[in-house]
């Protein structure tokens, strides 16, 4: 009787744990059941004459506070700025060796940004070859310290074309790769897409409005990188390349060193994939969710039967 508003207060109670309210459209999309839209209304209208949801205009939270909607109304604002920062820079970014396809991630992919927001990027990169594109890209990136932009690039999460599927599958993995914005390279991302359809078994009534319309091209530097190690060699250089940035952030996190927000530093690594994960973000955000959760089948055990 009550699975149409159990799944609402679940996606309310996930998005909850980042204080952002969402629409009723917004909603609709991130309900892990099938459901008709006319059946959905009527839960979400229960829940707030039940006052288990609260309603701020057009916004919904569990939480009573509406200083929440103000605060994702200037987010939204300057995520309108910083989304046509992050098309140029992908532009910008897809001309290096044996890039594939860049989408944007974390809270700007959500249409979100404040004062001290990074700009983060998801990239794909030739099979076989991550460790030489990751490295020419941050060997870049410490250029960028040097007139204060490196929020600008963060790139944070890099796969190649051997490992397109994401491995863990759970309602944080789901969101962040439905919710990817597209910018460079429309074919990989495509088959990225394609290759993660899992996440309709936790989205399904997930509704794609992707802008596919993405940078294309190349340059005459990731032509020539491209050709220097086409090669036996290039195989050679990329395992190197794993093997000793592996190493060095392994170290790094032995010495507890802190990034520039004072968090425990974190790369997991892979011959197919680099992903930084200061001080396990996904688990602490997946407990954080859990425990909300735990509250209010404590609070509404009747929803949760």
């Amino acid at each position: 009787m009550y699975n149409r508003e159990k799944s609402i207060i679940k996606v309310l109670a996930y998005f909850n744990v980042f204080e952002y309210p969402l629409n009723k459209e917004e909603i609709f999309n991130f309900l892990d059941m099938p459901c008709d839209k006319i059946a959905f209304e009527k839960a979400l209208v229960y829940l707030c004459n039940q006052e288990v949801v609260h309603r701020y205009e057009e916004f919904y939270s569990l939480q009573q506070n509406s200083h929440l909607i103000e605060r994702r109304r200037k987010g939204n604002g300057l995520a309108i700025e910083q989304l046509k920062v992050a098309d140029k820079i992908s532009r910008f970014l897809y001309r290096f060796p044996y890039v594939k396809g860049i989408a944007v991630s974390g809270s700007l992919s959500k249409n979100y940004a404040d004062e001290k927001s990074d700009i983060d990027f998801f990239i794909i990169t030739k099979a076989n070859r991550l460790w030489i594109a990751r490295t020419v890209l941050h060997v870049f990136k410490k250029f960028t310290f040097l007139v204060g932009k490196e929020n600008f690039f963060c790139m944070n999460y890099f796969v190649d074309e051997e490992a397109l599927i994401i491995p863990e599958k759970n309602i944080y993995t789901a969101v962040e790769i439905v919710t990817l914005l597209p910018l460079a390279g429309t074919f990989t991302l495509n088959k990225f897409f394609e290759k993660n359809n899992w996440t309709k078994k936790w989205l399904p009534c997930y509704e794609y409005k992707r802008n596919l319309k993405t940078a294309e091209g190349g340059s005459g530097f990731k032509k020539f990188i491209e050709w220097a190690f086409d090669s036996r060699a290039g195989e050679q250089l990329d395992n190197f390349l794993c093997r000793w940035t592996t190493r060095r952030w392994q170290k790094k996190e032995q010495q507890g060193r802190k990034n520039s927000k004072g968090k425990v530093m974190n790369l997991a690594t892979g011959r197919h994939f680099s992903k930084s994960n200061p001080e396990t973000f996904q688990e602490k955000i997946l407990t954080r969710y859990h425990d909300k959760i735990s509250c209010y089948f404590k609070d509404y055990p009747h929803y949760f039967d």
